[in-house]
């Protein structure tokens, strides 16, 4: 009889004394620190010299202005760390590893840092422990402690008497002891827990648990590159323009002053913030679809899939099993050979084929304990349990037919026999066992293997599991997305078959894993790359596969759920666990894992690594065009002994509007029509390949042109120069916004770039136009950013300069269209 384990209220009020069953997480950085990294960014220092500069003047409003947006600056940094930990915590706790124990009688799937002591842990084979425990029982149960002990050999495992137990059991010296972050390789057990967290035997030794990545490396270093170049040439610029302009009009003080205004203008410092918002917020929005990214890099590599090798049961189908056809072979009628196959079950049966089984067993298989387990092994798809019948014994055996087959020892024309029918049902896509028994005279001594029981063939059970209604759809959309779909399964090809026609898959070529074990490693890759159904396939061919995909050029994505998937999901280039029915050591193999055992959810995350990829392409493609009408319009004045129209306090405030709308406005931006429509692309290829890079400084150079252009002619005009600063900046603003909008669509269509949905975008244009207002409309603002005498008509003309470049840039990719490279 199972315990009753905890109760709920005493397992929350042991959680609240104790603290979550955790190890002490990587390090964060404090607010302080987040802080401190700002002040000692360029930028900074750049908007703190200029302060200092205009106190030095006598100017104390602005350089306090000035001071003002500096540590506003840090405030902005700050919040988006915060932000960015609420983040990261809550992914935390999704990838936290799984436990089953028993609270109020119940069996529940609980986070393993809910675990406490008392709890009663649940164990069976590919479970990692979640805590240090001491088991009450155990059947066959095989551990491994490597983390711990560096022994690579499974240890046995017994039950032993809480009373009499050591009181910290180090591994090695207590058969009955389990430790926390160990694996159960083998069997099942049931195990009070005693200590938790930092107190386990892994807390004293100081092991971390892996955390999060927060940005993808290679993408991080492209980044860095791109900062260090353009920093480095706007530093160089700035110090030129400034010496030249200070030896040629001897103003040092504005030379100074315009320096810093072009070095600020030049600074892209807003790639790194964009890289770890999209990095955080895409693992983020991916999780929200039912999808967990384990590793961040996983983003760009999901949306490059070429070939994704799936799983059937659960994943293409329901995994919701029921009998559909009982093939008994006399004298058993069909109740007699359900009962059999519900005894060759466990005890307490997870797997949905098991519980389709004991469901449709008529006569119960009551309390008896088994005497003998006999469980699944990599050579052999068969399973069996021993039981008392009187003075002796018997065995009651399931799996695939052609195991039973062979274990039976059937004549030939019998099996032929038995192989067709087992065809006949698998290819009505049903899920096939082969069911034997074997009388044992005595109970002292039962076979060890299987092989050794005598059994005999009693009849055949086909179980069916519908297809997920969602999948055809998803199988046409990976079609047309170039992802081809091959279906991996330890199933009967002709069951895979008929799934796979369902779905609207290939059903051809099939290849089974008897057929590829034939093969050398040529062989075996031939085969297996161009197939489309591998059938019968072992654990370890799964490996292979991948290993045969990739050297032949394929991203490849690999489902899996089982302890012997882990080599194949950790080789693959994106390894995917099954969340609900998959093993924690599975699941730590894996870059993603999916919540809902959904085939569906692999799509919904392919499709949204696409998206966020080509979002954050969009958002670094703005960034370097936005950086060209601002340092044109900081160098133009200097060059050329015009009034200045752009100087730190200008750039501070426009940098307070660039960044929101390159860290959450692009990351908001629905996909593009064609997501799923293209072919997967090269996951090597760079962040802003040559052609997105030159586009991006081509519509900079249009913004400047426009904007250019319209602050010389109101100075040929002879308009005063705080009412030459007012136009061309609110002229400088509205090319701005326009770029946005170019960006916010690879596509051509002016009505797409004004058109497409998007709240935060919005809120973020309207905050730009309030502030916009304001500065221009209330007197104390407009004097401080040197802003006078704005009329309506300086709207209009900002307005008419916006559009220009919103549609010259429009008009040019209408011409560039297919080379502008994404």
């Amino acid at each position: 009889m199972e315990r009753a384990g905890l109760s709920a209220a005493e397992a929350a009020a042991r959680l609240r004394r104790d603290g979550p069953n955790a190890l002490r997480g990587a390090a964060r950085r404090s607010l302080l620190r987040v802080a401190l990294d700002v002040a000692r960014e360029p930028m900074f220092a750049l908007l703190l010299g200029a302060g200092g500069l205009y106190l030095a003047l006598g100017d104390l409003a602005e350089a306090l202005l000035l001071l003002a947006f500096s540590f506003l600056s840090v405030g902005i940094a700050v919040a988006q760390e915060a932000r960015t930990e609420r983040a990261l915590d809550a992914l935390r706790d999704l990838s936290s590893p799984r436990a089953l124990v028993v609270r109020d009688g119940v069996r529940q799937r609980i986070a393993g840092r809910d675990v406490v002591q008392g709890d009663l842990l649940l164990l069976a084979e590919g479970d990692r422990v979640p805590a240090d425990a001491r088991l009450v029982a155990a059947e066959e149960l095989e551990i491994d402690e490597s983390l711990l002990t560096g022994e690579s050999l499974p240890v046995g495992k017994r039950a032993g008497g809480l009373d009499n137990a050591p009181a910290s059991p180090r591994p090695g010296e207590d058969a009955a002891a389990v430790f926390s972050g160990s694996l159960v390789v083998r069997g099942t057990g049931e195990a009070i827990v005693h200590a938790t967290g930092a107190r386990t035997e892994l807390g004293r030794i100081g092991t971390a648990l892996g955390a999060i990545e927060r940005e993808p490396p290679r993408l991080r270093a492209q980044t860095m590159a791109m900062v260090r170049s353009f920093a480095v040439l706007g530093l160089l610029a700035s110090l030129l323009l400034a010496l030249l302009y200070g030896l040629l009009r001897g103003d040092w003080l504005q030379a100074a002053l315009g320096g810093i205004a072009l070095a600020m203008a030049m600074l892209p410092e807003e790639f790194p913030l964009v890289l770890t918002v999209f990095a955080v917020m895409g693992a983020r929005r991916i999780a929200r679809a039912g999808v967990l990214l384990r590793q961040a890099a996983a983003l760009q590599t999901l949306g490059a899939t070429t070939v994704l090798c799936t799983d059937k049961t659960g994943t293409l189908t329901r995994n919701r099993m029921a009998v559909a056809a009982v093939l008994p072979d006399p004298p058993l009628d069909e109740a007699a050979l359900l009962r059999l196959a519900a005894e060759a079950c466990e005890d307490a049966p997870f797997d949905a084929m098991e519980l389709a089984l004991r469901e449709a067993a008529t006569a119960a298989v009551g309390d008896a304990v088994a005497l003998r387990h006999y469980g699944l092994r990599p050579d052999l798809p068969a399973m069996g349990r021993a039981w008392a019948a009187g003075d002796g014994a018997r065995l009651a055996a399931k799996g695939a037919p052609e195991a039973i087959l062979r274990l039976c020892r059937v004549p030939p024309e019998q099996a032929a026999r038995i192989a067709a029918a087992a065809a006949e049902l698998a290819g009505q896509g049903l899920r096939v066992l082969g069911i034997a028994e074997a009388g044992l005279p005595g109970r002292k001594v039962l076979p060890v293997r299987l092989e050794e029981a005598g059994l005999g063939f009693r009849g055949l059970i086909g179980l069916a599991d519908p297809l997920r209604p969602q999948v055809p759809e998803a199988a046409a959309e990976c079609r047309a997305a170039g992802i081809r779909v091959v279906i991996v399964t330890g199933d009967h090809p002709d069951t895979a078959r008929a799934i796979a026609a369902q779905a609207g898959l290939d059903t051809t070529p099939v290849v089974t894993g008897a057929e590829l074990a034939r093969l050398d490693a040529a062989g075996f890759a031939a085969r297996a790359t161009r197939a489309a159904i591998l059938a019968r396939v072992l654990p370890e061919q799964k490996l292979q596969l991948v290993q045969a995909l990739k050297a032949a050029g394929a991203v490849v994505a690999m489902t899996g759920d089982g302890v012997n998937d882990a080599p194949a999901l950790k080789a693959a280039h994106v390894g995917v666990a099954m969340g609900a029915r998959g093993t924690d050591v599975a699941r730590e193999a894996a870059a993603v894992v999916l919540l809902e055992d959904d085939f569906g959810a692999i799509l919904r995350a392919i499709r949204l690594g696409r998206r966020i990829f080509d979002n954050l392409r969009k958002a670094m493609g703005y960034i370097v065009a936005l950086h060209v009408p601002i340092a044109g319009m900081a160098f133009l004045p200097l060059a050329f002994g015009l009034p200045a129209v752009l100087g730190p306090l200008h750039i501070a405030f426009l940098e307070l509007v660039v960044d929101p709308v390159c860290s959450l406005a692009f990351e908001a931006e629905p996909e593009e029509a064609d997501v799923m429509r293209r072919p997967p692309e090269d996951p090597q290829a760079r962040l802003l390949p040559p052609a997105l890079l030159g586009w991006s400084l081509v519509q900079g150079l249009v913004a400047f042109a426009t904007t250019g252009g319209v602050y010389l002619w109101a100075w040929r005009a002879g308009l005063p120069p705080e009412v030459l600063r007012s136009i061309a900046f609110t002229a400088l603003v509205a090319a701005l916004v326009a770029l946005i909008l170019v960006n916010r669509a690879f596509g051509a269509s002016p009505r797409e770039a004004l058109a497409r949905p998007n709240p935060v975008l919005l809120a973020v244009l309207g905050t730009v136009a309030a502030l916009l207002a304001f500065v221009l409309a209330v007197p104390p603002a407009a004097a401080l950013f040197r802003l006078d005498g704005f009329a309506a008509w300086h709207a209009g003309l900002a307005l008419a300069n916006g559009a220009a470049v919103l549609l010259l840039l429009e008009a040019a990719k209408r011409l560039l269209r297919g080379r502008l490279g994404r």
